[in-house]
């Protein structure tokens, strides 16, 4: 049931606008809400978070309006931190919150202000003088930045991240520019070069001190490189934003949560991030298949006896008498594809379903890219190690032949022929692949021999179903012999698993 909006709720509004009754000058964000309308936008966020699937109700915009009411705009964390606490439910979602958050109620508004003198005259001399190729504004941009950086000064990093976009960023022939790049800031403006000059800068700054460390001093100069490269990508996003829109930027530059990202286009740390979901979900789908199981459990009415019990009330079935059945638990058996993106994909689903192996009196779980071997004892709970569950794989089982390319005919013939035992009247098969055959046939005539077998077999896909039966895709083919069903996300996933995992 969805929850109703809060955009037009006459209770958050004028929640709302009680914080436009006294805006102070003093902040630029401030003064632009209030010029834009502070309902306005935070409705306008309420919908931007729930576009990314985050649930947000009536209560909590009314929460969130109040809490805008107490905080004011003039402390622009503060009022950034009480709006995460009523509006979001775990710290997941503040990966997207963030982001749609300084779209808006930016930290600045139009091109940034020009630096004080002050702010210039700061950062230590370089020996290096000039880098070949650099206009000297921007080695003066550099000095600075260095000088910030090793002073940990946040609130000069952010200016300098807004000054590096409004001279390096710009692009387009129109007056005022087309738009604004962080990739080209970036680019042009090279912070990761200025690790050296930071290091000598908190040697001078620190020679007395007999504790220093190079490496511990390194690493955490990165970190303040890699913060402020996300001040720039965040001011880049502002500019635009100015200009075409924060609804549509909003939209289309904020990067969705773990469980909205498809499997294929999954980076390193979103897939960590998956990871790291793996046990919550399968608390919750193990808490769906016992309440499943339970009522299949109390089946159908038993007439005889129903009936001798309404004797002692005078012939009224009050209390109905149910046959109970006690299903034995299915086994299980997951046929992974393991190979190039879908692996990801793979991975993940093989630690989901081993967390949830106490539901199913047998678990086992095979690998393939060409050929099939058998990877259960590998996702044991005495090796729980999700960050390298692909590379034992891929190490550890004999998962490819004479090349390294998926071929599903090969690999379903294997598995019917060398693992009969398998695969049962009691057996429920899913198969985790995108049925790309890199040309070679299919074997269809294989997964029907499998999936007579079986009591259910399913093919879990994570591609778009717009681009089954393109190139190499076999999908037509075997989604004649068994259910197929698209699934690129962690949603879907465990919206299909909750759904089809037998009982």
């Amino acid at each position: 049931m969805s929850r109703p909006s809060a955009a037009g709720d006459p209770t958050a509004e004028a929640a709302a606008a009680d914080v436009e009754a006294d805006v102070p000058a003093a902040d630029a964000a401030a003064t632009d809400a209030a010029t834009t309308g502070v309902p306005a936008r935070l409705t306008s966020l309420v919908q931007a978070l729930r576009a990314h699937g985050i649930r947000i109700g009536t209560g909590e915009s009314v929460d969130a309006a109040q809490a805008m009411a107490a905080l004011g705009l003039t402390e622009r964390e503060l009022l950034r931190e009480g709006l995460a606490a009523a509006l979001l439910h775990h710290q997941g979602q503040r990966a997207v919150f963030d982001p749609v958050f300084d779209l808006y109620f930016p930290r600045a508004v139009g091109a940034p202000g020009r630096a004080s003198d002050d702010d210039r005259d700061t950062g230590p001399a370089d020996s290096d003088a000039t880098a070949p190729g650099l206009h000297p504004d921007r080695e003066a941009l550099r000095e600075r930045l260095a000088a910030a950086l090793a002073a940990d000064d946040q609130a000069l990093l952010a200016r300098l991240a807004a000054e590096a976009v409004d001279a390096l960023g710009g692009y387009g022939a129109t007056p005022g520019s087309d738009g604004w790049s962080s990739y080209q800031t970036l680019d042009r403006l090279r912070p990761q070069t200025l690790l050296a000059r930071v290091l000598a800068a908190l040697r001078a700054g620190a020679a007395q001190d007999e504790s220093f460390t190079d490496r511990l001093e390194a690493d955490e100069i990165r970190g303040r490189i890699e913060g402020f490269r996300r001040l720039v990508a965040l001011e880049a996003r502002r500019r635009v934003a100015e200009r075409r829109g924060a609804d549509e930027i909003a939209r289309r530059a904020v990067a969705p949560t773990a469980d909205r990202v498809d499997f294929l286009f999954a980076h390193r740390d979103q897939l960590a991030e998956l990871r790291r979901t793996v046990q919550p979900l399968a608390r919750k789908l193990a808490t769906r298949l016992a309440a499943r199981r339970r009522r299949a459990a109390r089946g159908q009415i038993d007439l005889r006896r129903t009936l001798r019990g309404s004797l002692s009330t005078g012939g009224v079935p009050i209390r109905p008498v149910l046959r109970r059945r006690r299903p034995a638990r299915p086994e299980l058996v997951l046929l992974c594809d393991v190979s190039g993106s879908v692996a990801g994909f793979a991975n993940f689903t093989m630690l989901l379903i081993q967390a949830l192996h106490d539901q199913f009196s047998k678990v086992r779980v095979f690998a393939f890219v060409n050929r099939v071997d058998e990877v259960t004892g590998l996702l044991g709970h005495g090796r729980a190690d999700p960050e390298g569950l692909g590379t034992r794989i891929l190490t550890e089982a004999a998962v490819t032949g004479w090349h390294d390319s998926s071929d599903y005919g090969s690999a379903l013939g294997e598995f019917t022929e060398r693992y009969p035992d398998a695969v049962g009247s009691r057996t429920s098969v899913f198969i985790l692949g995108d049925a790309r055959t890199n040309m070679a046939p299919p074997n269809a005539e294989a997964l029907r021999t499998l999936r007579d077998r079986a009591r259910r077999v399913y093919w879990l896909n994570p591609e778009r179903r717009s681009l089954w039966n393109t190139g190499d895709s076999a999908a037509a083919a075997y989604e004649e012999v068994v259910g197929m069903y698209e699934c690129r996300t962690v949603g879907q996933l465990s919206a299909l698993v909750g759904r089809l995992l037998p009982i």
